[in-house]
């Protein structure tokens, strides 16, 4: 970047350098300051929705939103002014007023966005209790949650299902005080036109318990769950996990955003909610070789002796196109590699196929 391409100006009294195209935002949270934020989600549109974000401007007439405001060479900002504060809670006073006070009971106390500010901004949730007649749960999808009454109308899910998922299931339907976040022309995640994958990625974007993990429901509270991160094994792209794990066990599972995460933040079906395996009692943990017709625990060594010795004596007697092998699409490409090469090069049987292409 070069000189003239250097943004200067300040916030919060620190001279700093932005980029072209920058938002207050973005160079603000790039150097370590801190402004709220419920609609604004990193790699998503801008929506400028919730006015959580509101800044005040010197030579502006009033605040404006951190998110979508460009930044200027020489602009002056301020970020925790008292008449800031006074906006934000105005905003989340008004969101309180339309949100249900379900935190005992809800999946993301203890990680709600919400939550945090409301605390943060001494706000008395009594004072504010909700006016909106309750709204049934949408619960007819195997692994998904939409609870209308705690929605915030951010517009997280809609934008990352429709900019990152491709798939434009949700959208925002009736106006005013009842405008609402729907599914499709307002229907069930379960109706066939929907068109929903399941890939669970409005979950991650949802800052409050609109939309949760129907799979981890009741199994542990986020402070809780202890976060391993690790890359998925369902194929070869190499996703990167963060598993949410309580007592030994699996809970949920989100997507790493962390600049090594090449899937940033996204996942399939499988990835999100295809765990429940690594605990099923049915779950083979030692390989096992048939004595007759009996299955008897082996271990590893003596496994692969006995299928090299199956595998060289099936060749001897009936040639190499008397065997063939079929990998699997969760190993690495390296092992896939090693997998052919064992049957090309040492068998000499070019009978390889892979579970993916099915």
């Amino acid at each position: 970047m070069t000189e003239n391409q250097v943004i200067q100006l300040e916030i919060d009294g620190r001279a700093l350098k932005g980029r072209p195209g920058d938002t207050i935002l973005e160079v603000a949270t790039r150097e370590g300051i801190r402004i709220p934020t419920l609609c604004y989600m990193k790699g998503l549109s801008i929506a400028g929705a919730c006015r959580v974000c509101m800044v005040e401007v010197k030579g502006a007439r009033k605040p404006v939103p951190a998110c979508s405001t460009p930044a200027t060479e020489g602009m002056v900002v301020q970020t925790d002014t008292e008449h800031v504060r006074e906006l934000r809670r105005f905003v989340l006073e008004l969101l309180l007023s339309r949100h249900p006070q379900d935190c005992m009971t809800c999946e993301q106390n203890g990680c709600c966005a919400l939550q945090d500010l409301i605390y943060e901004y001494g706000i008395d949730p009594r004072q504010q209790p909700c006016t909106l007649e309750r709204k049934p749960k949408d619960e007819s999808s195997p692994v998904l949650v939409r609870d209308p009454n705690l929605c915030i109308l951010c517009g997280r899910c809609v934008r990352v299902c429709k900019e990152v998922v491709g798939k434009d299931i949700y959208s925002f339907g009736e106006r005013g005080i009842r405008t609402d976040i729907i599914v499709h022309l307002n229907e069930l995640y379960a109706h066939a036109d929907t068109d929903c994958v399941s890939c669970g990625d409005c979950v991650d974007a949802c800052p409050v318990g609109a939309i949760t993990a129907k799979t981890s429901q009741r199994k542990g509270r986020p402070w809780q769950l202890d976060r391993v991160k690790t890359t998925c094994s369902y194929c070869g792209t190499g996703c990167q996990l963060n598993l949410h794990v309580r007592d030994g066990r699996i809970v949920s599972v989100s997507g790493a955003t962390d600049d090594t995460a090449d899937n940033r933040g996204s996942l399939c079906v499988k990835g999100r909610f295809g765990h429940d395996y690594v605990n099923s009692p049915d779950r083979l943990t030692s390989p096992l070789v048939r004595d007759g017709e009996v299955l008897r625990e082996a271990t590893w060594d003596e496994a692969y002796a006995r299928v090299a010795e199956r595998l060289r004596s099936l060749v001897a007697e009936h040639g190499p196109n008397a065997v063939a092998g079929l990998s699997s699409a969760k190993c690495t490409n390296e092992e896939n590699y090693l997998f052919q090469r064992i049957f090309r090069a040492e068998l000499g049987s070019n009978n390889i196929d892979h579970c993916a292409r099915l």
